[in-house]
């Protein structure tokens, strides 16, 4: 949504705002790529660098629409990685010059782990019944199998 109001007037930002959304709020994926054309091309003649995004992003930005809905309304938002961002910024402010690049990498990894911590299972943004619901992959595109964890 940033990257698309960043093409246009600041004037105009809200009324385009409002007919994006139109395009998250569709029930399934089919009504939303609809929705989406159906706002390009309303946008496109007024603001053609906007209507080019729309164009291009159209399959990464709807692309959550083809998952159950108990993982869309986990997954139409940024805020888990900008949430840790926020956190790695923090503790990096109270530095405010690092002294080499290790210790960055160290500051960043003493955050990383407790961030791991936080979305232990029990704290799991979808559980196992909605993990349950998702799609099986084509089995003629199956994925490389990973090996199994030592014990």
């Amino acid at each position: 949504m940033r990257n698309a109001l960043a093409h246009l007037p600041k004037a105009q930002g809200a009324m385009a705002a409002a007919a994006l959304r139109q395009a998250f709020l569709q029930p399934d994926h089919a009504a939303a790529q609809a929705t989406w054309r159906r706002v390009a091309d309303g946008l496109r003649p007024h603001w053609p660098k906007l209507g080019r995004l729309m164009g291009a992003s159209e399959a990464d930005v709807l692309a959550y629409m083809q998952l159950p809905l108990a993982h869309r309304t986990k997954l139409h938002s940024t805020t888990t990685p900008e949430r840790l961002n926020q956190e790695v910024k923090r503790r990096a402010s109270v530095v405010g010059i690092f002294p080499s690049e290790t210790s960055i990498i160290r500051l960043v990894g003493a955050v990383l782990p407790e961030a791991d911590d936080e979305r232990q299972p029990q704290h799991r943004c979808t559980g196992t019944e909605a993990l349950a619901e998702l799609p099986n992959p084509d089995p003629a595109n199956k994925a490389p199998q990973l090996p199994p964890k030592a014990a």
